[in-house]
């Protein structure tokens, strides 16, 4: 049984940081490739973030050089640092598993990824 439980998220002005942390339980979050997505009320999933096996990574425009993806493999844990956070980051965040090292992209891991978690919400006030 596969379980992703996220924990980081909170409420911060603009400009703050928070690092998301994603434990993975039932799954080597060293296969493949694993990533984080955002989805807001009344939006459309954005995937944010993605790693692969190899620890390539890949980011969504929007949070390039602002969000840094990371796995530590002998936690079984993956992280999403965040700073220089805006209001428009506001959502709520999931750690996602794709089970296949294709298209391990920020698309690949918002819209085909096989296991995700319950969410942490990040809010970010002006």
């Amino acid at each position: 049984h596969v379980q992703l439980v996220e924990s980081g998220g909170a409420s911060v002005q603009a400009g703050g940081s928070l690092r998301l942390s994603c434990v993975a339980y039932g799954y080597s979050i060293s296969r493949y490739c694993m990533g984080w997505f955002r989805q807001a009320p009344g939006k459309e999933r954005e995937g944010v973030a993605a790693i692969d096996s190899a620890g390539n990574t890949k980011y969504a425009d929007s949070v390039k050089g602002r969000f840094t993806i990371s796995q530590d493999n002998a936690k079984n844990t993956l992280y999403l640092q965040m700073n220089s956070l805006k209001p428009e980051d506001t959502s709520m965040y999931y750690c996602a598993a794709r089970l296949t090292p294709q298209d391990c992209t920020v698309i690949g891991v918002a819209f085909g990824s096989r296991y995700w978690g319950q969410g942490t919400q990040v809010t970010v006030s002006s």
